[in-house]
């Protein structure tokens, strides 16, 4: 299912289909790609994981109606899956409790950097979220992930510093965007 359109993108929801799941796995088994991530279980070692990974990520965002989600960014010319942009409340120092701040992400294929899709996508996850009420987007970025930070930067983002509010306390690199002012 398609959940956003960008000039050169669209951003849908992960599926079942092999090659989704190739990819998946071929993207989140790569130290380059996951070293950045504090997620449990990366990098992925098996490909049956893929298949995991995606119903985590469903029954996390079960309950938001398509508001939130872990979609995968494919580029229109060539159907490639360049990567993936989130949208999801912050989880708390606790980590199981969600917050009420909400995190822009992306994590994209080695093969797909340095194009310009991380920021597309993320600029459209976060423009949605914003239109819809949100006051601020947040993107944490794990200290010394020079090229996330650039992308934060692209996106109009503040650094506000570090921050140790969300995912168990770990202390990250923390840009906020704000929605615009009413008139403005």
């Amino acid at each position: 299912m398609t959940v956003l359109t960008t000039q050169r993108l669209v951003l849908r929801e992960w599926t079942e289909d092999p090659a989704d799941l190739a990819r998946l796995f071929d993207i989140y088994s790569r130290p380059e790609v996951t070293r950045w991530l504090g997620a449990p279980g990366l990098p992925l070692t098996d490909p049956a994981q893929a298949a995991d990974r995606l119903a985590m990520w469903r029954e996390r965002h079960a309950g938001h109606g398509g508001r939130y989600g872990t979609w995968a960014i494919e580029v229109r010319d060539t159907g490639m899956v360049a990567g993936t942009v989130l949208l999801k409340p912050l989880p708390g120092r606790d980590e199981n409790v969600p917050t009420e701040d909400i995190e822009v992400g992306w994590h994209l294929h080695p093969d797909s950097w340095g194009h310009g899709y991380a920021t597309e996508a993320a600029r459209a996850a976060a423009a949605r979220e914003l239109a819809a009420g949100t006051r601020e987007v947040y993107a944490v970025v794990a200290p010394g992930n020079e090229a996330s930070m650039a992308v934060a930067r692209r996106l109009g983002m503040t650094h506000v510093g570090r921050r140790s509010d969300w995912y168990g306390g770990e202390s990250l690199e923390t840009f906020v965007l704000a929605a615009p002012a009413a008139g403005a």
